[in-house]
């Protein structure tokens, strides 16, 4: 993935400024360059330098006109506001950043989330459209995300670790998630008016791939750990997500369609590799995506904070002689006092929030998975597309049955061909070998056997190959047997009705007690996200009332001396905000060991679920395994028979020719005997006996002398 083509990115217009009463504009007028970048910094510094000195906000002595063009619809807006010049101008800094983090070398993201979250965050949202609160929190994520993106890209050339790689990806998908709500909100599509529907298409479009990136290199890592069925299931998720970018891309530019075919080469590559390394070696089971932990992303980009008092970068204060600094030193010190009292309740907010985080992990328990009581009322879609896919091929048990019987008939009958030959093989040598013997050329039981005739010799070469074959195929015979068998019982269970299907998962048997604590264990829980969120709300609302709480007037016309009682009167409005914090807090507790003592009583329950879960799971991924072995079975099998039937011709013929050989054989040894019995000598008169005239002579094991022969015509031979 290192050579990847780039993904196009979002790059925003900057504003137009209007005519100004004093002076033509200048400092507004930027080159498009980190120059520009640097200008607009130092002009929104000098900004707000003159803003806290002179009276130039709204309804003050010092206001004037101030107009810019609104991005959206064209049109110039016009506010006698200085906070609305500081404003546009932070709006053109993040704008301008983006412009240039969108060039080939990707960078300035980062600076522009900081300036958008600072007009966010530091200014009215009623200024106009492009500057309202949904589309700067728009703007904020794209940022993220395409910054995310740019951080993805590098790690990706640099070879980081692959899980590490699979969380930068993520995040990216989360920030292009967050970005694409933002898109989808009715108020914010009529906002931007037609450039929504082309952000929005791009970014499903990159949250699609960018998840297929995560997971191809989740899968990467299974790899790097041997888990090859979980390699399986990774790579086939980011192929159907890739799948899912492919569609959404039509119409993108040329650059997003090769990036979507140089991905789509490595991991369908990837996937067609480990899909045939497990099935053919490691025949590991392949576990549902969803039985596996999600990948959980890693931001590690943020805005970068804007700070508009930084002499590094606005230079020295042209204003400071304008106005006595002791207002402003007052509203600094105050300003501090509100930061501490929030680093105050922030601490004591995230120390119980660190001991409800390592107390929840402990427990593992997930509000959303801890009752999956609803997973076992139904079949899951993946084997209901299994049935329904042999449901219109009701002969798939049918055929794979009669194609593997006629395999076996090819089997036996190439099995009974070599035997038979086998068989004339042995009857010619032991014939071969009683000839020798009665000719007295080789003691009984002494010797190697007679050589064979040369027509006999190749027959038995091409024997010994041929069953040298059979028995090398035997063994794969067996095991397309095995596998069969092992796979035909759940073909026909998926081929039958689906309410036998739904027995044949295995589901909880709960009694009352056991529902009991399962409900009670949720209540729970939910307390604890309860108690989560409203400690949530509440610091933001702090935040918020710490934001907005400006007493610049107040210290103006209050004397040095009164200043440590005027900031004490004014954190008093703080206190009841900090006593609903202080009881949440305190409330944890309580909560948490309530929460202890359901799990104590939910351990036998959670066993039981855990158990019949994973029996679950494994019956599901049986019985898909045995639907995707279906085709492989009946390609092997005719494989198999294309094999025996080949294999039968050639045993046939070669059962002929042993045939003839065989008789060619006995002719030869019948002739060799008549030979042999002409050129005995006639018996002795002086020794003559009766048996011979009455009994065939028995022949013994250790041949015959010339003396010992009957004469011509009176010998009984054995059957050869």
């Amino acid at each position: 993935m290192e050579a990847v083509p780039r993904m196009p990115m979002i790059w925003l217009d900057l504003k137009e400024a209007g005519e100004f009463a004093f002076n033509a504009a200048s400092a507004v007028n930027v080159p498009r360059d980190f120059e520009g970048c640097s200008t607009l910094r130092k002009y929104f510094g000098q900004l707000h330098y003159l803003q806290s000195r002179i009276p130039m906000g709204a309804e003050q002595e010092a206001a004037v006109p101030i107009a810019w063009t609104e991005i959206f619809s064209g049109k110039t807006v016009t506010h006698e506001d200085i906070k609305y010049e500081q404003a546009c101008i932070l709006y053109n800094l993040g704008a301008l950043h983006s412009m240039l983090g969108a060039m080939d070398k990707r960078v300035s993201e980062e600076c522009a989330a900081g300036a958008f979250t600072y007009l966010r965050d530091h200014f009215p949202h009623s200024y106009s459209v492009d500057m309202s609160h949904q589309i700067l929190n728009l703007n904020i994520n794209l940022m993220l995300g395409q910054a995310q993106e740019c951080l993805l890209e590098k790690s990706m050339l640099d070879n980081r670790k692959s899980f590490l790689v699979a969380r930068i990806s993520a995040q990216v998908v989360d920030y292009y998630k967050e970005a694409c709500r933002a898109l989808e909100n009715s108020e914010t599509a009529s906002l931007l008016g037609k450039i929504q529907k082309d952000w929005k298409k791009l970014v499903q479009m990159k949250i699609y791939y960018f998840a297929a990136v995560a997971h191809l290199h989740m899968g990467k890592q299974a790899e790097e750990q041997q888990k090859f069925g979980e390699r399986v299931i990774y790579f086939q998720s980011a192929l159907d997500k890739l799948n899912e970018a492919i569609k959404l891309a039509k119409g993108q530019p040329e650059t997003v369609q090769e990036a979507l075919r140089f991905t789509m080469d490595v991991i369908g590559g990837k996937y067609n590799s480990a899909k045939k390394d497990n099935d053919f070696i490691y025949h590991e089971a392949v576990p549902a995506l969803d039985t596996l932990q999600s990948v959980k992303g890693a931001p590690l980009v943020k805005a970068l904070p804007v700070n508009p008092t930084d002499p590094a970068v606005t230079g020295p204060d042209i204003f400071a002689k304008l106005v006595p600094m002791a207002a402003h030193e007052a509203s600094s010190l105050y300003s501090e006092e509100k930061a501490k009292l929030l680093r105050d309740v922030m601490a004591k907010i995230e120390a119980k929030n660190e001991v409800l985080d390592q107390f929840m992990d402990s427990m593992q328990l997930d509000p959303e998975t801890v009752d999956n009581l609803d997973m076992y009322s139904h079949i899951p879609p993946i084997l209901m597309e299994k049935c329904a896919a042999l449901s219109v091929r009701p002969d798939t048990v049918k055929n794979l049955v009669q194609s593997m019987q006629v395999l076996s008939g090819v089997f036996t009958d190439v099995e009974a061909s070599l035997k038979e030959i086998r068989d004339l093989l042995e009857e010619d040598e032991a014939q071969e070998r009683k000839l020798q013997e009665l000719l007295g050329k080789v003691p009984p039981s002494q010797g190697s056997p007679p050589p064979p005739s040369p027509g006999l010799a190749e027959v038995s070469k091409e024997c010994s190959k041929y069953m040298e074959v059979h028995q090398k195929a035997s063994f794969t015979n067996t095991e397309l047997h095995k596998a069969m068998n092992l796979h035909i019982g759940n073909l026909r269970l998926l081929s039958g009705p689906l309410e036998q299907v739904r027995a044949a998962l295995p589901s909880p048997t709960l009694t009352e007690d056991d529902k009991q604590v399962l409900q009670n264990l949720k209540r729970i829980l939910a307390k604890v996200q309860e108690m989560r969120d409203q400690r949530t709300s509440l610091e933001q609302q702090l935040r918020e009332m710490i934001q907005k709480d400006d007493i610049t007037t107040s210290l103006v016309t209050t004397d040095r001396s009164e200043m440590k009682k005027l900031f004490e009167e004014q954190l008093k409005k703080y206190d009841q905000i900090k006593v609903y914090l202080e009881q949440n807090l305190a409330a944890q507790e309580n909560v948490l060991k309530a929460l202890t003592d359901a799990n104590v009583k939910y351990a036998a329950v959670r066993k039981a679920l855990a158990e019949v879960e994973q029996k679950w799971n494994t019956t599901v991924q049986t019985l898909v395994a045995s639907y995707e072995a279906y085709e492989d079975l009946m390609k092997k099998s005719q494989e198999g028979k294309d094999f025996y039937t080949d294999l039968e011709g050639k045993a046939a013929k070669l059962l002929e020719k042993a045939r003839a050989a065989c008789q060619a054989a006995e002719t030869n040894r019948q002739q060799i005997l008549e030979k042999e019995m002409k050129k005995q000598p006639p018996p002795r008169p002086t020794a003559p006996k009766p048996a011979l005239q009455k009994k065939p002579l028995e022949l013994e094991a250790g041949g015959l002398d010339a003396g010992d022969l009957p004469p011509p015509g009176s010998l009984v031979l054995p059957e050869l």
